[in-house]
């Protein structure tokens, strides 16, 4: 199964700032803000949601192929992408802007000021599916957050060329008006939100849950610790338990890694039940590392933790699978 994931590719640079910003802040002065804060630790990740869900579809032996745009500073990402099976052929690269970048300093209140550059990722406009696809065509393409214009056209596309296409809007859901969500939606094989993001979806297009349901093939509704609801016309409502986690160290990057795990189920053609076990056991392992692309997925305990989440028969199935699994 060749799978597609049109996103967002970005850098996020993470400082901590030891006192609070709040200190410094004269509510009197706000229109005159000036401030400048010393940090003591910078980090430098490796994200963007598109590139976070090809990282996993790669981690669990998928050789997903990433479209978006990125800039001429993209060569030591495309290297990592690369060397954990991400086909980055689909990758333009901007002669005038650099990859996108998250700033973000925390304060010890875990209040933040941030800034987000889009830069190259408002080429991904640009980029056309057809010749991506002319040697070997697609059987599903991910549309998830990028630039607006980008995602429209890739999902104007995919609609257009008989494609079947996964809507993963999220985080652009809070500015987009509802005929771009209408959009966005109408005609997916899959649609993918966390609750939040379901009841956005519904509010802005004035779609109910049938209306919903009966515009796309299946509805997968995150809920963070509980459990994932599957949903399809006319078909009983799925309830997949997540896998406990040991440990909560960040939740950046969960909701991207069950979307890959979920994804990979569907390539090794196991059943939507499956598939979410799958996504909830990858989600699990990024929940307990600091980063999007840090975890580590070893087979042998991997499948420990699944069978102890779902019983010896989900793991059997799934374990021939997992067998081609690299490590991240």
């Amino acid at each position: 199964m060749r799978i597609a994931v049109t996103g967002s590719i970005a850098t996020d640079h993470l400082m901590v700032f030891q006192g609070r910003f709040a200190d410094s802040l004269v509510v009197e002065q706000l229109d005159r803000l000036a401030l400048s804060f010393l940090v003591d630790d910078l980090e430098i990740r490796r994200g963007g949601i598109g590139a976070n869900i090809a990282f996993g579809l790669g981690v669990l032996g998928e050789r997903p192929l990433l479209i978006g745009a990125v800039g001429q500073d993209f060569a030591e990402y495309r290297s990592w992408l690369e060397r954990h099976n991400v086909d980055c052929s689909g990758v333009r690269v901007s002669q005038l802007r650099h990859t996108a970048r998250f700033i973000c300093t925390t304060d010890s209140d875990q209040a933040q000021i941030a800034t987000f550059y889009a830069g190259a990722m408002s080429e991904a406009r640009e980029i056309e599916l057809a010749p991506l696809m002319a040697h070997e065509p697609f059987d599903l393409v991910v549309i998830s957050p990028n630039d607006p214009e980008g995602m429209l056209r890739h999902t104007e596309e995919a609609r257009y060329r008989g494609v079947p296409f996964a809507a993963d809007p999220s985080q652009q859901l809070a500015w987009a008006d509802g005929p771009l969500i209408r959009s966005l939606v109408d005609g997916a094989a899959y649609l993918f939100s966390n609750e939040y993001e379901a009841a956005l979806i519904a509010q802005k297009t004035g779609w109910d849950d049938e209306e919903i349901l009966a515009r796309v093939g299946v509805r997968v509704i995150t809920h963070g610790k509980d459990p994932v609801r599957i949903e399809q016309a006319g078909a009983e409502t799925v309830h997949v338990p997540v896998v406990p986690a040991r440990t909560v160290a960040d939740p950046t990057g969960v909701g991207d890694a069950f979307r890959a795990g979920f994804l990979a189920g569907l390539a090794w053609g196991l059943p939507l039940e499956r598939c979410a076990q799958v996504g909830c056991l990858l989600a699990t392992h990024v929940l307990e590392t600091v980063g999007t692309q840090e975890y580590r997925f070893d087979r042998s305990p991997a499948l420990d933790r699944f069978r102890a989440a779902y019983g010896e028969e989900a793991a059997a199935e799934v374990a021939a699978h997992l067998s081609v699994a690299v490590e991240a």
